[in-house]
């Protein structure tokens, strides 16, 4: 029995109905390799991909590529918004009050959506959003000393 094999990053996006283009490749595999990164440091790692390309063309790739699911959008209170290749799950994240790093979070209770809303007003509701906060251990340990 052989493992069943990985898509590539073009055959996601095939599988997503997108267009194939060099920038979506080099986005897509740019986030993934990053941690909750941020539009300049997505556009920085494309450009080291594949050359020039706008800060525009990467906001509407970013875009095309979370409605379809490939990719994640969160944007914590007073930060700027922040992409992650880890879809799907329903998990949190954990953001430092200080330095504004960010961490996932398994989901808090059960299965998605993780939490029981006290009135859902009719609503299906599919997904729950939390973030945490508080301090990285390199803060803390800062702020200690």
């Amino acid at each position: 029995m052989t493992a069943p094999r990985i898509p590539t990053t073009a055959e996601e996006l095939r599988g997503a109905g997108l267009r194939v283009t060099a920038a979506r490749v080099a986005l897509l595999e740019t986030v993934r390799g990053g941690d909750h990164l941020d539009v300049e440091t997505i556009a920085s790692g494309v450009r080291d991909r594949v050359g020039h390309i706008s800060l525009q063309a990467v906001y509407e790739a970013l875009h095309a590529l979370t409605a379809a699911g490939l990719l994640r959008r969160i944007e914590p209170a007073g930060s700027p918004a922040r992409f992650e290749g880890r879809v799907g799950d329903n998990h949190h994240h954990v953001v430092c009050r200080s330095c504004g790093v960010v961490a996932d979070v398994d989901c808090a209770v059960g299965e998605a959506p993780c939490l029981a809303a006290s009135d859902d007003h009719g609503f299906s509701i599919d997904e729950a959003e939390v973030i945490y906060w508080g301090l990285c251990p390199g803060c803390s340990t800062t702020r200690s000393s």
